[in-house]
């Protein structure tokens, strides 16, 4: 499979790749066929222990509460989707065409529960050892970040690729107003999407304020998709 090369692992058991890549709507057409909602479940306790081991030996001299917060930021939606990004995910999970027009292939949170799918999948295919290995070597440059404080999460390129799906919309990031000293000033800003104010956010950049209002939106359109969906 194509998927195997951008992962550089080959499966013994491929089925257990294709369960890990199939969405619940598609299996939902097709009878009896396995779906990746329990390998997510078994691939969330599989990262947690692999990056919990990860920092406990690599970080000595953090207490306990300060290595709570550092695994949080590591394991997250976001940082998921930005593994996901770098397989091109979206592309091979099998998925109902229902999903794939209401924007599924670009979805932050399908595409974070399929990279819990795939580490499962490593996991039953090729053991504990295998599979730590291999969330090391795709979580290394994010746990990088988190510890130098440096993780500002990708939201705006995820708000622009699920907006953007279905033709060009206007998204525009604007600065409400900065408050503090210089070398503390914390800066409010908005995302205007057609003319309308759909996300706010605050933060100590320009940048990141735009990101947290990128979230802001993002929360927002999910909750209508589902609202309406």
């Amino acid at each position: 499979m194509e998927f195997e090369k951008i992962i550089g692992r080959p499966f013994q058991n491929g089925m257990l790749l294709e369960t890990a890549l199939t969405h619940s709507s598609y299996a939902n057409q097709h009878k009896n066929m396995n779906y990746n909602e329990k390998l997510e479940f078994l691939g969330d306790a599989v990262l947690q222990l692999a990056i919990t081991e990860k920092i406990y030996k690599e970080f000595q001299e953090k207490t306990e509460g300060e290595l709570t917060k550092l695994r949080a930021l590591i394991v997250c939606e976001a940082s998921l989707h930005l593994v996901a990004k770098k397989w091109m995910l979206g592309k091979h999970i099998r998925m109902s065409k229902g999903e794939e027009i209401t924007g599924g292939r670009q979805r932050p949170a399908l595409l974070a529960d399929a990279v819990e799918a795939v580490i499962a999948a490593v996991y039953l295919d090729q053991g504990m050892e295998a599979a730590k290995a291999f969330v090391i070597e795709n979580f290394q440059d994010i746990i990088d970040m988190a510890n130098k404080n440096e993780i500002v999460l990708d939201y705006k390129t995820s708000l622009q690729e699920i907006l953007q799906e279905n033709g060009e919309i206007e998204i525009k990031y604007e600065m409400i107003r900065y408050e503090g000293p210089p070398h503390r000033r914390k800066f409010y800003s908005k995302v205007v999407i057609d003319n309308l104010t759909m996300g706010k956010g605050e933060g100590y950049s320009k940048k990141e304020s735009e990101q947290l209002a990128a979230k802001d939106a993002l929360e927002k359109y999910v909750k209508a998709e589902v609202h309406h969906g």
